[in-house]
């Protein structure tokens, strides 16, 4: 029994964190990402029988990928598609080539299958919200649920979308690769997008029982390393890298050791990662000097000052609220205004902080949205406005899903009552 359970979590482990690359590598041999889909999941279905009695093998991605990739060539024959795509799967690289392909893969962009599934999930042929989605799906791992609470739309808006990105890739017979030099500025926009969302599922996980997926945001730094080392003058892409680094140095100090979050403010900045703190700073002084600021340039000039402050206590409100003035003028959205009455409260009020939080333009799209609530509830109640905050936090526990979140919300509530 201890065996099989131990051998049933080697292979969640193995889901989580080696799942985009399996998934970017059946994805290329197949040419199908639905049939990829398929044929992953039945591959961690034999494993499931398998390794309790064969043992976890060495590199358990790699025997994924090679089992799937049978599985993807059962149903080819199954369906006697004997054509052109049926050739191309059967006759891509051997079997063995395929089971070490995963120990040499390195970061290079012209062989890294993930960054190549990022900018096929990024063309331009697909809208947006699909092009995030889809990549949050086959690259992340992400479920449906997850990816449409990342959107703030519902779970079946959800699952409609990448349904049609992946026909829409499919009929348009959209490549699976790097896009030339000469059209990569204008892709990258998307791809950005991609990564950003891809570490904050990991930053802030929507599910589950821990704060951080740190797979998830390991990932995105990886991805954002490569995109600076393919695009090293492209200001935005240092600017996304340094945010990253700069938000993730913080993740040991984010949950308390019974497995509560722990707020910024409350955090021990001793546990930060330094090291990752200067490198982001760097990072995003090298960016500025550039002169073309945007809007990951910008957050991360915001997280910066939250870093360099010695205590919470002199972190500088006034320079993070003007940052996030300028911020709403690169990306106006609701979540930047909540930012930004966050800030203003901090930085003059709780009062002009709630006003600028309660505009209707601020609160009615942001409704369904946990942590509107949450910061909310936390200015009233530093108000002492017992009876607000409580059906404040009330309303940010209904629209929780995180374990770790739960408790805190509870803990407050509790504080409140």
């Amino acid at each position: 029994m201890a065996k099989t359970s131990a051998t049933h979590q080697a292979i969640e482990a193995v889901f989580r964190d080696e799942y985009g690359k399996v998934s970017a590598s059946l994805i290329r041999i197949l040419r199908d990402f639905d049939a990829a889909e398929e044929s992953i999941q039945e591959a961690f279905a034999v494993a499931l029988v398998r390794w309790p009695v064969d043992g976890v093998p060495d590199n358990p991605a790699a025997w994924i990928t090679t089992t799937a990739r049978r599985k993807g060539i059962d149903v080819a024959r199954r369906d006697q598609a004997r054509n052109r795509k049926y050739i191309l799967v059967a006759s891509s690289q051997s079997e063995e080539d395929e089971f070490t392909m995963l120990e040499g893969m390195n970061d290079s962009r012209l062989h890294d299958d993930r960054l190549r599934l990022i900018f096929t999930c990024c063309h331009p042929a697909l809208n947006v919200e699909a092009r995030v989605a889809l990549t949050l799906s086959t690259l992340g791992g992400l479920t449906t649920p997850e990816i449409s609470q990342a959107f703030l739309v519902p779970e079946a808006t959800m699952a409609q979308r990448l349904v049609r990105a992946k026909r829409k890739i499919k009929d348009a017979g959209i490549p699976y690769r790097v896009p030339d030099d000469s059209i990569l500025p204008d892709r990258l926009d998307g791809v950005l997008a991609v990564i950003y969302l891809i570490f904050n599922e990991g930053y802030s996980a929507s599910g589950g029982d821990d704060v951080i997926r740190r797979d998830l945001s390991t990932e995105a730094i990886r991805l954002g390393s490569v995109l600076a080392e393919l695009m090293p003058d492209d200001p935005e892409v240092l600017g996304l890298l340094a945010l990253m680094l700069l938000q993730d140095s913080r993740r040991d100090a984010r949950q308390s050791a019974d497995g509560l979050q722990v707020l910024l403010e409350d955090q021990h900045r001793s546990t930060w990662d330094h090291e990752q703190i200067k490198q982001g700073v760097a990072l995003i002084d090298r960016a500025l000097e550039m002169g073309r600021p945007g809007r990951y340039q910008v957050q991360a000039a915001i997280s910066a000052l939250h870093s360099q402050a010695a205590t919470a206590g002199n972190t500088d409100w006034t320079q993070i609220a003007a940052l996030y003035e300028a911020l709403s003028q690169l990306q106006p959205s609701p979540v930047v205004e909540l930012n930004r009455a966050v800030a203003v409260a901090m930085a003059r009020s709780i009062i002009d902080g709630l006003l600028a939080m309660d505009r209707p333009d601020v609160a009615e799209p942001l409704r369904d949205y946990r942590w509107y609530h949450s910061a909310r509830a936390d200015l009233l109640r530093r108000l002492g406005q017992s009876l607000e905050s409580r059906a404040a936090y009330q309303r940010a526990l209904e629209l929780t899903t995180n374990t770790s979140e739960i408790r805190f919300l509870e803990s407050r509530l509790a504080e409140v009552s």
